[in-house]
């Protein structure tokens, strides 16, 4: 499969993600834990690569598998640093407001360029650096507020503690996928065995987490588990099968893309998000979210598109950057 087909599959579910979780909200308010979101999610996901391996198996050579604990040992950590990543997001919501933190989570477009660059030595052309520029700039533009709204001078208003920690998330968000690529292109080993390490952890940390919310809690509505499905619905099924099936897409792209395409899919599953709460949620479009597309597409387009499509060569330099992009191609 072609990794555009994966991108635009991404783009889609991620942007369906915030339309269903706030459909399977009732009264404003959920009436499941939502911490079993993430759990079930990770259960889907290992699963589904469980049964992809297992039809592998069946296959003539047996896929290629890595089981030494040195290598095995890698696979936890990209958990642990989401779990500290959801605890500084927590920290950064203290001390800013929610309109600059989501303004200030467009940093991760730029620092995952940054990390791309120095961890996995992936060479970006100038003109990638400025595309990968104007998608932040895009994105902060179609969530920039209206000045005359209460929030559009708390940008800069906030502590600097809220700052800094905008930043750290930013960057520990960046340095997650980044490594979740490195594990996933290290080797060759087959993509399924390596989903099965990642969602084991994965399920386990997020287990580990239900367990501490019954601890804090005091045990008051009882263990985890009895209540694991109280209040889902239809819809709430749908949320889980969506988060599942983006986490497997993830995936691939790492494995067969990288974390500049998922980057990309995500950004632009942001402005698709809030062009469909326009007609589903009664959401006022806005000249900065008209802006902030038409910075995203064109930024698309000066990442992706060879070189000679942008510029203006003359005809002898054309016909030889063309011979040069096919066999590059």
């Amino acid at each position: 499969m072609q990794w555009y087909v994966v991108a635009s599959l991404l783009t889609l579910l991620t942007s369906s993600q915030g339309i269903l979780t706030t459909l399977s909200q009732s009264n404003g308010g959920y009436k499941y834990d939502y911490a079993t979101i993430p759990f079930l999610a990770e259960i889907f996901k290992l699963l589904v690569s469980s049964i992809f391996l297992w039809k592998e198996f069946k296959k003539s050579p047996p896929p290629r598998m890595t089981t030494e604990w040195k290598s095995v040992c890698l696979y936890p950590i990209p958990s642990i640093i989401y779990l500290v990543h959801n605890n500084v997001q927590f920290a950064t919501l203290t001390y800013v407001d929610t309109s600059t933190y989501q303004i200030m989570g467009n940093l991760k477009i730029v620092t995952t360029g940054i990390l791309f660059r120095l961890f996995l030595k992936r060479k970006l052309s100038n003109l990638q650096w400025m595309a990968i520029v104007l998608l932040a700039v895009g994105t902060t533009t179609s969530q920039v507020k209206g000045c005359g709204e209460a929030s559009c001078d708390s940008l800069f208003s906030s502590p600097i503690q809220g700052y800094m920690l905008g930043v750290l998330s930013a960057c520990l968000s960046a340095l997650a996928g980044v490594y979740t690529e490195f594990l996933m292109k290290k080797n060759n080993d087959t993509l399924y065995w390596q989903n099965v390490q990642l969602y084991t952890f994965g399920a386990i940390f997020n287990m580990g987490r239900l367990f501490l919310d019954d601890f804090r809690g005091g045990f008051e509505n009882g263990p985890w588990w009895n209540r694991l499905f109280n209040g889902y619905t239809i819809t709430t099924w749908l949320v889980v099968l969506n988060l599942g099936s983006t986490g497997l897409l993830v995936s691939w792209l790492m494995k067969h893309a990288d974390n500049i395409v998922k980057v990309y899919s995500t950004s632009m599953a942001m402005l698709l998000t809030m062009v469909l709460s326009v007609f589903l949620f009664n959401f006022k479009p806005t000249l900065q979210l008209l802006l902030g597309i038409i910075i995203c597409i064109m930024s698309l387009h000066m990442y992706f598109a060879p070189p000679s499509t942008l510029l203006e060569l003359p005809v002898a330099v054309a016909a030889s950057q063309g011979v040069s992009d096919k066999t590059d191609s």
